[in-house]
């Protein structure tokens, strides 16, 4: 491990941190592209079409049990998510004129996190994907925002998570990083459509002090914070949920503005710096590498999850905005080691959640793997710890994201398998639905469609057998969600040039507190 620290790090110094372009050049797809791509929108629109007949204008489709669930204010999070992606893109605008969103249609209060990349984001990407026709879009998003802002109470600089509409009062608790820190790509293009800055300096502002705050790893703050008075709360660090796309957003909010402020992109440097230094572990079986937790007691976590597999994508495209291969070549290891939790399983799905063992040791911070779990850690080089799959897309995205920059066949031919495997074991009574567990052929199902199915896990198929040259990565940055926002011709340089730069060492002291839920599972369904 220490040479190859050594190694890493010299390859990071030397980089030049010259963006070129993200997407291979020339890249073909195979002739048997457009017959899947055709079973992937046979998906989308089997289970569009049940939605329409069984939850229009709610959130959710319950599949199963052919009804509705509304867990997004009841404002149509299926058809938001859905917008920019469908054939039924009149019907879904003549929806969203429609809806009064300064009022939960259900009693509620509105996740600023959630509402930002699902609405705000659906409503603007759409908004310039269509030509810029219908403004409509971009009042309804600026409704949203503009109650929303009062999740900012006087002077903090980090928002509330949660607001009340009915008298736009935040709720008072503890949030997280990525619901505090992604809202910069749909907030700055809202400013820019509104010509009202307010927004973009308002989601800045909660980013600039996370950069600047006291971390207990250089560059990573710790996942809990507390809105009151800007402090860490507990000393958790991770790639993985409630932490995700803050680290996300740093090198895809200097890619989307191409802003002059460095401090994005070197944050960015800094995380991945501290990630090779701290966190990377290969499995000591099959050398699977994966990107560790650090917890509130200094002890490394070696658990992974399907939220957490975005890094590999994440990384890739970083690596290339700033032509460090390096970075790329360890993304895409990162992808591998994600797709072999799919690989590994008899559905050829993938869990929620994982766990291995490296050279230092296989704790989790949970129970011990049992001898089912080690046997089956031993044939595949990591063990299921949560067997269920929630439609979730990480996976498929960074997997996207290694076949548009290498067109190496075999990321192809991942999302060849999956296709396969959700058409053969994820239809529902109507549409589509998840699994409880991913290593038996007879699951029972998840009775929820979540909007980001549409949103993120088909569009990402939907892609990877499209013309490279629809929605390039070199003219396009997804949001969290997946939807895409025109991105002006890259810059030379991206970040300072010089390597990482971690913030002047500072006391980590963490408050104590409850940490909020991050991306629960609707409680009806557990």
């Amino acid at each position: 491990m220490t040479s190859f620290r050594r190694w890493f790090l010299a390859a990071l110094a030397a980089s030049t941190v010259k963006a070129g372009a993200v997407q291979k050049s020339d890249l073909q797809l195979p002739l048997s592209a457009v017959v899947y791509q055709a079973e992937v929108k046979d998906i989308f629109v089997t289970s569009y079409e049940a939605y329409q007949k069984y939850a229009w204008g709610y959130d959710d489709l319950l599949p199963v049990s052919e009804t509705y669930y509304d867990g997004r204010n009841g404002w149509g999070a299926s058809i938001a998510d859905a917008m920019s992606t469908m054939d039924w893109f009149e019907q879904a605008v003549d929806h969203t004129a429609n809806t009064d969103f300064t009022i939960s249609h259900t009693s509620d209060t509105v996740s600023l996190f959630e509402t930002t990349i699902r609405y705000i984001g659906g409503f603007l990407s759409a908004y310039e994907l269509s030509g810029e026709k219908y403004p409509v879009l971009v009042e309804k998003a600026q409704d949203l925002a503009d109650l929303m802002a009062y999740a900012w109470v006087g002077k903090q600089s980090i928002p509330y998570s949660h607001i009340d509409f009915t008298n736009n009062q935040p709720t008072l608790a503890t949030t997280n990083i990525a619901e505090a820190g992604t809202l910069t790509l749909e907030w700055n293009r809202l400013s820019q459509y509104t010509g009202n800055s307010t927004y973009s300096t308002l989601a800045e502002k909660s980013v600039q002090h996370m950069i600047q705050m006291s971390t207990p790893l250089p560059g990573m703050p710790a996942q809990g914070i507390n809105p009151k008075t800007g402090d860490a709360v507990g000393g958790y660090v991770t790639w993985g949920a409630g932490s995700d796309s803050y680290f996300e957003y740093l090198i895809k909010y200097a890619r989307l503005t191409n802003t002059d402020d460095n401090s994005y992109a070197d944050a960015w440097l800094t995380a991945v710096d501290t990630s090779m230094k701290k966190l990377l572990r290969f499995s000591s079986v099959d050398n699977w590498l994966y990107l560790a937790d650090y917890d509130d007691n200094k002890k490394i976590r070696h658990v992974g999850s399907h939220l957490a597999c975005f890094y590999g994508g994440n990384w890739i495209l970083g690596g290339k905005l700033t032509n460090n291969e390096t970075l790329v070549s360890l993304g895409l290891q990162l992808t591998d080691a994600c797709w072999n939790t799919y690989a590994s399983t008899i559905t050829g799905i993938g869990p929620e959640v994982f766990a291995y063992s490296s050279s230092d040791g296989n704790y989790t911070g949970d129970t011990p793997p049992s001898q089912e779990q080690l046997d089956f850690y031993h044939k595949h080089g990591f063990y299921i710890t949560a067997s269920d799959y929630y439609l979730r897309p990480e996976v498929l995205e960074s997997n996207f994201y290694a076949w548009r920059v290498t067109g190496d066949p075999k990321y192809y031919n991942n999302a060849v398998s999956a296709t396969i495997s959700f058409k053969k074991y994820l239809p529902a009574n109507v549409a589509y639905a998840g699994i409880y567990d991913v290593n038996r052929v007879d699951s029972d199902k998840i009775d929820d469609m979540e909007s980001f199915w549409f949103a993120e896990a088909l569009k990402y198929m939907y892609l990877t057998f499209d013309d490279p040259d629809h929605i390039s990565l070199d003219e396009y940055v997804f949001n969290t969600e997946c939807h895409p926002f025109k991105a002006p011709p890259a810059k030379s340089s991206y970040g300072s040039g010089s390597g990482p730069h971690p913030m002047p060492s500072q006391p980590f002291s963490p408050e104590r507190a409850p940490l909020p839920a991050v991306s629960p599972m609707p409680t009806f369904l557990r």
